[in-house]
């Protein structure tokens, strides 16, 4: 379950704003909720007109001095890179400049095996290949060592990276990170790619329009897949870069968007994130970076095509990878149930591709709301991935258990380790222990609204005029709107069966509503019934007609205050941890026989979430932490399935006799509550 954040701009500000710019007021909302309460802000976050200056930036004229003279001299450069999107595409801006400029250059990204960033081995052999200067692209602030190796072997180094720094620098000719801290450039959240297409304009006297041109498709793809904020210069840069992607010359993303379905469909910046960055990132995951990289440098379209296609069938094993892992842990929870109760989650599987974990700890993270720890064992040893959100830091939990870690990194939302196989029930135990000691009370995942929808909201022109903030991304999330006591009049299936379609009622007016990923059974909406829903907007034409339709996200029953909600799972899995709690706790979650009968009918023949039956029977004074109760004991004795994976409940046909009686559930209950 997920905590609803509903924003409540202040109309007076909104009304300011609107008054001094020639936005929508709709717009003008959003802008508010985001924190752009002035001309001002609003101004910076969407009027940036132009990079800045590449020398703003620190160390960066010393860098592009230092790379041209090694061109001018004709030593040899390697471009090191990294093996997910932005290190391959900061990899190919950088290699395709120096290419065209004549220099002797080369370029290596380590495989996944290998780790991120530069590594001894690596160094050694590129000296050996008779590298005279490396020029590290999305890494290298933090190659300390392996920087003073390439002093040693009488190599030169220049790093551009834009990962934070540690307290030491390395040693290098010119560090470029605008994270350093004695750097106060106008703008500092680029990724790799953005860093990388600077450089390119830095080592053409300055020219950014230049670099946007020949490398803002690339740099544009990579802004958006490596999730930086798109705000500010990355927010002009994804503008532009999509605008040249459109009428891309460049073999391999013309392959890529054909093989992806997108050929003749307007790009943006969601389908570049769920469509073609995953097929470039499959390729460090599952094979080999250098894949992706000779895509986009391939000048041949036959083979373009040919590559492309390979990296498509990549990523289709990419997915089926990490649906095996899925099942493996959802067999996990199947025959250790308890563990879903836990405050963290932590999976542990033989031979996991230690490239897919990552996105599966994310998938585990968001279908259970709480964070997750993946941990693939192979010969003996434990590679770990994990995901949070909230309070809880990743960084922080693994420093406790740094005693049974080989090696561990990472912040607050994410992280690795290394650890021995044998540690890892003792890790699971301490993990488990930190949660509980300095999270009583833990995180719930959250969904932040801007509003609550009003009626001058849904015209076709409002919704259409929110285009003017695209694109969409982090720190500028497509806006999700709070809709209150929508009344369902229709719910039927989409021609697939896999998603729902709706007709609706709002403000006397009827809409359309589309629920994707569930068929209206697994919804569990009844028509006729009102439904608070989280949604974007999206206006359609039809038959020469705009139309809003409602793209759903999340559903609740209306009248059921949240708190209660929320409050309430947390004193339940408290309860299934078997944490003490007050007696009263015990006797207001005891459902009596009058409370399961009432459950018990309301749960039907089709699966259901518990949120949509607390509609009904909280109705009956049944609070939502005795409806789980009850539906526990019901499982417990067999009279309904309750899908461990999406909650979901249903009732079974009777096979045999059973009583409350028999229940140790209620049993339990009662002598904690004194009933006994």
């Amino acid at each position: 379950m997920k905590k609803w954040n509903i924003g409540s701009p202040d109309p007076s500000v909104v009304s300011g704003l609107q008054k001094k710019s020639d936005l929508s007021p709709l717009c003008c909302t959003v802008l508010v909720s985001q924190g752009y309460a002035d001309l001002t802000s609003a101004a910076d976050f969407m009027g940036c007109q132009e990079l800045s200056h590449p020398s703003e930036l620190c160390d960066m004229e010393d860098a592009a001095e230092i790379i041209n003279q090694a061109v001018d001299e004709g030593k040899r450069i390697c471009v090191y890179g990294d093996y997910d999107c932005d290190g391959v595409m900061s990899t190919v801006i950088l290699y395709s400049f120096l290419s065209e400029i004549g220099a002797d250059v080369t370029w290596r990204i380590p495989e996944r095996s290998e780790g991120y960033g530069l590594n001894m081995q690596a160094v050694r052999e590129m000296h050996e290949d008779g590298v005279n200067l490396i020029v590290t692209v999305d890494n290298g602030i933090s190659a300390v060592e392996e920087a003073k190796l390439i002093q040693e072997l009488g190599m030169e180094l220049v790093i551009t990276d834009h990962h934070q720094p540690g307290e030491v620098l390395p040693e290098a000719l010119a560090v470029v990170d605008a994270h350093r801290l004695d750097n106060y450039s106008p703008y500092r959240f680029y990724c790799g790619a953005g860093i990388a297409l600077l450089l390119v304009a830095a080592m053409n006297g300055g020219d950014t329009q230049m670099a946007l041109e020949q490398f803002g498709d690339l740099a544009a793809v990579a802004t958006v897949a490596d999730v930086v904020p798109l705000t500010g210069e990355n927010r002009l840069l994804v503008q532009r870069g999509i605008a040249y992607l459109e009428n891309t010359e460049r073999l391999g993303l013309r392959a890529l968007r054909e093989v992806s379905g997108l050929a003749g469909k307007p790009l943006n910046s969601v389908n570049i994130a769920f469509t073609i960055a995953p097929r470039i990132n499959a390729a460090g995951r599952l094979e080999s970076p250098r894949l992706a990289v000779e895509l986009l440098l391939e000048e041949n379209a036959e083979r373009a095509v040919q590559l492309a296609q390979h990296l498509n069938t990549v990523n289709a094993s990419r997915k089926e990878c990490e649906q095996q892992i899925l099942h493996e842990a959802e067999q996990q929870i199947a025959e250790h149930p308890e563990m879903i109760y836990d405050r963290v989650l932590i999976f542990a599987g033989n031979d996991w591709h230690a490239g897919v974990i990552g996105i599966v700890a994310s998938r585990l993270e968001e279908q259970y709301g709480k964070p997750c720890f993946m941990i693939s064992i192979q010969n003996g040893m434990g590679h770990g991935s994990a995901r949070s959100f909230g309070v809880f830091h990743v960084f922080k939990a693994l420093t406790s258990c740094k005693d049974l870690l080989e090696k561990f990194g990472g912040h607050p939302s994410a992280g690795g380790f290394t650890l021995k196989e044998e540690n890892i029930p003792a890790f699971r135990k301490q993990l488990l222990r930190y949660a509980e000691e300095h999270h009583p009370e833990m995180p719930f995942m959250e969904t932040n609204a801007v509003c609550a929808l009003k009626p001058e909201f849904m015209n076709p022109e409002a919704v259409q005029s929110l285009e003017t903030l695209a694109p969409f991304g982090a720190e500028n999330p497509e806006p999700v709107f709070l809709a209150e006591h929508v009344i369902v009049q229709e719910i039927l299936p989409t021609a697939s069966g896999t998603h729902t379609r709706m007709t609706v009622q709002m403000f006397g007016q009827t809409y359309k509503a589309m629920y994707f990923g569930k068929s209206p059974e697994q919804t569990g909406i009844i028509a006729g019934n009102a439904y608070h829903m989280l949604t974007t907007l999206n206006a359609n034409e039809y038959h020469g007609k705009v139309y809003v339709t409602m793209f759903v996200q999340e559903v609740r029953p209306a009248g059921i205050p949240q708190s209660k909600l929320l409050g309430a799972v947390q004193t339940y899995e408290k309860y299934r941890r078997k944490e003490e709690l007050p007696q009263s706790y015990y006797k207001g979650m005891l459902p009596e026989r009058k409370d399961l009968t009432a459950v018990y009918l309301a749960v039907g023949e089709q699966p259901v979430t518990p949120e949509i039956l607390a509609a009904s029977v909280m109705k009956q004074g049944i609070n939502f932490c005795k409806l789980l109760i009850a539906l526990d004991v019901f499982a417990e004795l067999g009279l309904l399935s309750r899908n461990l994976q999406t909650g979901e409940v249903v009732r079974l046909p009777v096979q045999k006799k059973a009583t409350l009686e028999d229940s140790e559930i209620l049993t339990e209950l009662r002598k904690l509550a004194g009933a006994e």
